[in-house]
């Protein structure tokens, strides 16, 4: 019983020590109000940031697909949301239907997805997750023009990725 115990707690470390999750909206008329309307036209890339951007871009452009632009407005949602896991200490997509519907609404999105990951410690292995992941392979292989994304790291130096992909 305690060996049961042990595998049990172990698994629920290792998923919670690892995780991911992807999300994704496509946007109509009626969903697409949002009290802040202003885009932000400026944002800080860290190595990690671009390291994962350029990334996904050459696995994209190796299966034929499009490479995707950044957008600094799309990072600065991403940034957005990290700020708010690391401080409420969650990893999810809360607030994921505001952060599209505002992109919907101020840069004309018509689909919007999003990956999150935590506790990867490098842009590679954030990614190779995402590919092992039917969701966030599907976000990452989409029918999208753009993106933007943040990884930020805590007090305790784990790593928070947030990644929005947009079709303008």
């Amino acid at each position: 019983m305690k060996k049961i115990m042990c595998a049990m707690v172990f698994i629920v470390m290792s998923i919670t020590m690892n995780s991911c999750s992807a999300d994704s909206a496509e946007g109509n008329e009626s969903d697409t109000t949002t009290t802040d309307e202003q885009v932000i036209t400026s944002y800080n890339y860290n190595t990690s940031e671009l390291e994962t951007m350029q990334l996904i871009n050459e696995y994209r452009v190796s299966i034929g697909l499009n490479a995707l632009q950044k957008n600094n407005h799309i990072s600065y949602k991403c940034e957005e949301h990290n700020k708010y896991m690391i401080d409420n200490n969650v990893v999810n997509h809360n607030d994921f239907t505001s952060r599209s519907n505002n992109i919907m609404s101020v840069l004309s999105a018509k689909k919007v997805g999003e990956n999150v990951a935590y506790n990867y410690k490098t842009s590679a292995a954030a990614l190779k997750a995402w590919l092992e992941s039917a969701g966030h392979k599907e976000n990452i292989e989409g029918d999208y023009t753009h993106f933007g994304i943040s990884v930020s790291t805590d007090a305790a130096g784990k790593k928070y990725y947030t990644n929005i992909f947009v079709k303008i």
